[in-house]
């Protein structure tokens, strides 16, 4: 059977993506329109098209099936998404059900990061406690006009433990250095903290103060983390 998209389209991350897992992108674009994107300069792509022409990949959901079975592709650890959000907010979403059910039924885990909220939750019957749901929280809710209210991103982590899937925040870009010390300290339902630095842009904040403010914090209060690469960096 041939797809009509790139052959494998689950790849193995390079450079600062690399993590410990595999990854696959579902869609093209992203509707949520967060100001800091990496995206359309990555992928030589005009912002404005990029935000307002979300697809589906073509062919995504067989191409990713075809890989699974042609390599027999089990017990691994699965990134949904780099280059886009897996729960779209205003696209339909189906897609990414379906890929995440093939994974799982072949013996895989998914490691999920989104911004698209509530989205989100339809799946969770399809998920277990190897699975990891995560959201990004940044502190800069203007920077992201289009994606689910931080609060609402929160809510979907509470039920997501409250089901024993494990938890995680990635904390990258930062905008607002309290924000992150906050919840460090007072929210005891994220599992694991990814923390980071706002790059590609200017930043007021202090990376080495903050940096080390969040490790000291996470030390303290017995929190799972990884500081990124370019925050240890300034550290």
């Amino acid at each position: 059977m041939r797809c009509n998209v790139v052959t494998n389209p689950i790849y193995l991350p390079k450079g600062s993506a690399k993590g410990g897992y595999l990854a696959l992108n579902i869609y093209n674009g992203c509707p949520h329109a967060c100001t800091y994107c990496y995206a359309p300069m990555v992928m030589h792509k005009d912002r404005m098209y990029f935000h307002n022409n979300v697809t589906l990949r073509p062919g995504i959901v067989e191409a990713v099936k075809f890989q699974v079975n042609k390599t027999g592709l089990t017990n691994k650890l699965i990134h949904v998404c780099f280059a886009c959000d897996p729960y779209p907010r205003g696209i339909d979403t189906t897609a990414t059900r379906d890929i995440i059910k093939i994974l799982k039924d072949a013996g895989n885990h998914l490691h999920i990061l989104t911004k698209g909220g509530d989205l989100a939750l339809r799946d969770f019957d399809l998920l277990d406690c190897n699975d990891q749901f995560g959201i990004t929280l940044t502190g800069g809710p203007d920077h992201e006009p289009n994606a689910a209210s931080e609060v609402e991103r929160l809510r979907t982590l509470i039920i997501a433990k409250s089901k024993c899937i494990q938890t995680w925040v990635c904390c990258e870009p930062v905008f607002n250095p309290n924000f992150i010390y906050d919840l460090i300290v007072k929210v005891d339902f994220i599992d694991y903290f990814v923390i980071g630095k706002l790059n590609y842009n200017h930043s007021s904040i202090n990376w080495k103060e903050f940096g080390n403010n969040c490790e000291y914090l996470c030390n303290y209060y017995n929190r799972n983390y990884t500081i990124k690469h370019e925050l240890r960096e300034c550290m």
